[in-house]
């Protein structure tokens, strides 16, 4: 196989603590660099080691403050291209903006898109991304993406924590039906259900109807995102309406802002489960949120890139 020269990882100040997990599974140290603000608040970077014609992987998930993390990531970009790297990919587990892919109004910006043109123009060769919230983002970019899920970790979770013979997936919502739909494969072949949520008047509150069989189950929803709560935490009420038993959550990327701690903690749920794509800082630890790591497949990702092989082998594996 090719090789594309050394590995060499850098890392933005997004989410340190993940990346040293993948450099501990690659067995690699991470790069010298350094990622500062002046007092003006511009941002200032030193990479301390040589990157010429080595196999750079920046790391850097997207998150909040979402601005900081995605100039920091492309002043790193711009700055190891510079330095002659050999290629340059853009490791970016949550990718910030990927909620705003299309037009739903007039004078709407499409700003997944700019966000993919930027990182291309700065010099990325490839990026390496996680269960991106509208898969076509792939398409923004006119380099190769590799779109990487954790579905299998996170079922892996319940698999190993909960008895499983009595669960249904479920979909918060009729866009995720895909993603609930492999979730339940790897929980081997457990059925789905779906929320529907309608408005039968303008100014009347949403009514959630269950699709599926739900009553005496235990219920796991499913998503990729969770951010203010709201969503799920209604979801939880509808199904336990509906008579489900003990009731779950699980969402790959964890932005958890505003009431959404508050929220969870009060909820119906048991246990909702995300992955370490985001950092998740101490005040936000409560008992009923659970983190599983995604370093395992980022690393082996990286290593796979590097000698060319095949990235979709890693699923087929898992």
């Amino acid at each position: 196989m090719a090789n594309h020269g050394d590995i060499v990882i850098i890392s933005g100040n997004s989410n340190p603590d993940l990346v040293d997990k993948i450099c501990k599974d690659l067995e690699i140290p991470l790069a010298g660099c350094t990622v500062n603000q002046f007092s003006d608040g511009e941002i200032s970077i030193d990479i301390m080691d040589s990157v010429r014609g080595k196999d750079v992987f920046v790391i850097q998930p997207t998150s909040g403050p979402v601005n900081d993390h995605l100039m920091e990531l492309l002043i790193l970009i711009d700055a190891l291209k510079r330095a002659s790297a050999g290629r340059i990919n853009a490791v970016v587990p949550y990718y910030g903006y990927a909620r705003q892919d299309r037009k739903v109004k007039a004078r709407e910006p499409i700003t997944a898109k700019l966000v993919a043109n930027l990182m291309t123009k700065a010099g990325a060769d490839r990026v390496i991304c996680m269960d991106l919230h509208a898969g076509q983002i792939q398409g923004y970019f006119d380099i190769p993406v590799d779109h990487l899920t954790a579905i299998p970790y996170l079922a892996k979770y319940f698999k190993e924590n909960i008895d499983t013979s009595n669960i249904v997936a479920v979909s918060p919502d009729l866009g995720g039906v895909s993603r609930t739909r492999k979730f339940a494969e790897e929980l081997n072949g457990a059925p789905i259900a779906i929320i529907e949520k309608r408005r039968p008047k303008a100014n009347e509150n949403v009514v959630m109807n269950v699709i599926g069989s739900i009553e005496g189950k235990d219920c796991i929803l499913v998503d990729d995102i969770i951010d203010t709560a709201g969503t799920v935490c209604k979801a939880a009420d509808a199904l336990r309406k509906y008579g489900a038993r003990n009731i779950y959550g699980c969402a790959t990327h964890g932005v958890l802002s505003g009431p959404a701690i508050e929220r969870i903690d009060g909820s119906l749920m048991e246990k909702f489960v995300i992955t370490d794509t985001i950092a998740l800082p101490p005040e936000k630890h409560i008992d009923k949120i659970d983190v599983v790591t995604v370093a395992p497949i980022l690393a082996t990702a990286i290593r796979r890139v590097n000698t060319d092989k095949s990235i979709s082998k890693i699923f087929e594996e898992a």
